[in-house]
């Protein structure tokens, strides 16, 4: 074969790879798309069925509750609705005579949407006959319960009330008792998309109130005042690290125990980004940078794509000094400097300390540029006893440690 043909060929079979390369972009291009929808149209259904759900449920709760209340209905009867309900529709799941029962607290501790707005999850009573013994009720057909997403009552949650699960909810009614409680762990729930028993937690840990409360910096460092108290939500103003393995502190110095609560950390890193909320992503700990021949170790270090800046975190295993806002105001000078790309803001700091005066801490940072946080931190021995009912023992929380301890014996 000629020269000529050869490089004729090569041409044709180059020309032949590259269609197929680019039809193979243009396929990975439709399955994206089409992948992309598919999930869409996943979580909305999801969040319809779960709309559905919350409407029946609520409708059920008032017809119960009016029967119930109204002693219309003798005692067992929702025992034996509940029973009869499983007869006849084998494998329902859901109406047990305790959800029966969640149903009606579930309407009657959320009425007052009722009053607001007739059109909000109202599952309409239709042909109640007062004059006879038993109050009758019927539950609404679906062109009624699409309504729902229609409904706009001004200062209440909606979106989030109809995205929280039914389990979720009734958490929140049992655990917390006001109404600006419930609504914050309604949103928490719904903006973090917790597991019930995390949920159960940070009721535990009394979360609403601590809360934006963590002494700081911000507002006066933060050029942007929308940033500024992003910021300030983001943290709180005392943390519970329950997986910290309290035998090892107390025995060694104030370094060596820091070091002890640092290790811990590391092995549950997933456990304390999820304690400081969402958007982390973990950098590493002891990270070291050289300035000027000088050596600079930080703790621990993250980057948080909601601030969409550098989050640093100084352990304490004692009560907070003033030299710990001079050493983290120096990491975060460095940071700032030497590591922050140029899409990037400023870092943040947060010193982790065992105890802190928060009137003290506010004075003395009013004169440190870089923005700073002070926070403290509890372990498991000094748990509140409710709280330590939602989490599990001592002793296997000792056991996750020792395992993690010797897969990096292992590595």
């Amino acid at each position: 074969m000629s020269e000529w043909k050869k490089l004729k060929l090569g041409e044709v079979e180059m020309k032949k790879g590259e269609n197929m390369e680019q039809d193979i972009k243009v396929y990975q291009n439709a399955v994206d798309i089409i992948k992309a929808s598919i999930l869409h149209s996943q979580a909305r259904a999801v969040k319809a069925v779960n709309q559905e759900q919350l409407a029946l449920y609520y409708g059920i709760g008032r017809y119960v509750s009016i029967n119930t209340r109204k002693k219309h209905w003798g005692q067992g009867a929702i025992e034996a609705i509940s029973s009869q309900l499983r007869k006849e529709l084998p494998g329902l799941r859901g109406f047990s005579a305790r959800n029966i029962k969640n149903m009606r607290t579930f309407y009657e501790e959320w009425r007052l949407l009722e009053q607001q707005n007739s059109a909000v999850l109202t599952a309409e009573i239709a042909g109640i006959n007062t004059n006879s013994a038993v109050t009758t009720a019927e539950i609404p057909d679906d062109s009624e319960i699409r309504q729902l997403q229609l409904v706009d009552l001004p200062n209440f949650p909606l979106k989030e009330f109809l995205s929280v699960s039914f389990t979720h909810h009734i958490a929140i009614l049992a655990k917390a008792k006001t109404y600006d409680e419930r609504i914050f762990y309604m949103k928490y729930a719904d903006d973090y998309k917790v597991k019930v028993e995390d949920l159960e937690k940070a009721i535990s840990q009394d979360l609403f109130h601590h809360q934006d409360k963590v002494p700081n910096n911000f507002l006066t460092t933060i050029p942007d005042y929308k940033q500024a108290y992003r910021a300030i939500q983001m943290f709180k103003d005392e943390y519970l690290l329950d997986y910290i393995n309290v035998e090892e502190l107390g025995m060694h110095d104030e370094e060596i125990d820091e070091r002890v609560i640092e290790s811990n950390i590391v092995h549950n890193v997933k456990n304390f980004i999820m304690t400081f909320g969402k958007g982390f992503t973990y950098c590493g700990n002891q990270v070291h940078y050289d300035k000027l021949g000088h050596d600079h170790w930080i703790d621990l270090q993250f980057f948080n794509r909601d601030l969409n800046r550098t989050v640093v975190f100084e352990l304490k295993r004692g009560d907070f000094k003033v030299a710990y806002l001079a050493q983290l105001s120096s990491y975060l000078r460095i940071l700032n400097d030497d590591d922050r790309r140029s899409h990037e803001d400023a870092p943040i700091g947060i010193i982790l300390c065992k105890n802190a005066d928060k009137a003290y801490v506010e004075y003395i940072m009013q004169d440190f540029r870089q923005p700073m946080g002070v926070a403290t931190y509890k372990t498991a021995d000094e748990m509140d006893p409710e709280l330590l009912k939602v989490l599990p023992p001592k002793e296997e929380l000792q056991r996750v440690f020792q395992g993690n301890s010797k897969k990096e014996d292992e590595v």
